[in-house]
Order: structure tokens, then C-alpha cells, then sequence
């Protein structure tokens, strides 16, 4: 009768090693985040695609916000958890003609840019006790459509660079033109 005894305890230990003890864990890790389109905010931001605007201003945005008051669309993209720098779109649907839009819209000091809707103009805006300088294109769309697109930089931003971004929104105001909203 011992041997069984002294057979079985070794048996037990075996088969009592092969199992794992339950181990705790905490909560599940959080899903990784899902690419949204800008587009998907509505309002102006159907007129913009986070891929298009890092192609032509080299600027990364993951976040988009839309809003709408009377005839004007307006759309804000920004990286996540980064107030600046700062992409704004506003479209106003409206009936004004190329001479309107030069002595009424365009600013004083603006330079006229030719190859972009009926009439526009870009700028460079200084800086603020906020933010850096801001690089502001507007135009008057041919579909009737009053458009302003502004880069605000962050705070220490050179005015030099505002200045080639101003150029690089050019070439993204002749993408975001050809768009329907």
C-alpha cells in the first residue's frame, strides 16, 4: 500500500505542474485609433483631405471641426493634441463679381495671384501675443464661392517661414477650388 502512496504524490506533483496558475490582468488595452477623413466633419471640411494638405503644405492634421452659420461653411484641422499650427477653410456662397472682390475683400497690401478662381490674393499676418505669424490665401471661386484658407503657426514661428507657407496654400487653394461643397 505504501508504493501506491509514494507512486500517486509524485503523479499529483506532476500533473499539478503542467497547469498554469490563473493570472490577473488589468483592463484590455485600448483599440488603436481609427483614421477619420476630414471630410467626415461636414460643413467645409468635405473641401479637404488630411493626405492632399500634407502633400502641398507639409503640415500632419488628424483632427477636423466644421461648423456652419447662415451661407458660410467653416472648417478647422489640427494635430491632435496640438492647438498650433492651425488650418482654417471658410467658404461663403455669395454674388459678387472679380472687381468687387478687389476693392471690398482683398486687403491692402495683399499680392494678387493670378491662376487661382476670379480674383485672389495671398498674405502674411503677423504674429500675436498667441501665436506666431499666419499665411492667409482668399479668392472668389468661380462657382460663386468666397474662400479664405489660413495657416497659424505656433509661437516662435519665423515670419520667413509664414511666407513659404503662404506659398505652399497657393497650390493647395488651386486643389481645394476645383472641389465641390
Amino acid at each position: 500500500m505504501r508504493a501506491r502512496i509514494w507512486l500517486a504524490v509524485p503523479a499529483v506533483l506532476l500533473a499539478a505542474g503542467c497547469t498554469e496558475a490563473p493570472t490577473e490582468s488589468g483592463p484590455p488595452a485600448p483599440p488603436p485609433p481609427v483614421p477619420v477623413a476630414a471630410a467626415s466633419s461636414g460643413g467645409a471640411c468635405r473641401l479637404l483631405d488630411f493626405a492632399v494638405i500634407a502633400e502641398h503644405t507639409g503640415g500632419t492634421f488628424d483632427v477636423a471641426a466644421a461648423t456652419e452659420r447662415g451661407d458660410t461653411h467653416t472648417c478647422v484641422v489640427r494635430a491632435a493634441g496640438a492647438v498650433l499650427p492651425e488650418l482654417t477653410l471658410s467658404v461663403t456662397e455669395t454674388s459678387i463679381d472679380a472687381a468687387t472682390f478687389a476693392l471690398d475683400v482683398q486687403p491692402s497690401g495683399a499680392a494678387k495671384i493670378s491662376k487661382l478662381g476670379k480674383a485672389a490674393y495671398r498674405r502674411t499676418l503677423p504674429k500675436t501675443a498667441k501665436s506666431g505669424p499666419a499665411a492667409e490665401v482668399g479668392w472668389l471661386a468661380t462657382e460663386g464661392r468666397l474662400a479664405t484658407l489660413r495657416w497659424t503657426a505656433p509661437a516662435g514661428t519665423a515670419k520667413a517661414e509664414a511666407e513659404k507657407t503662404a506659398g505652399k496654400l497657393v497650390t493647395l487653394a488651386k486643389v481645394i477650388d476645383t472641389r465641390q461643397l
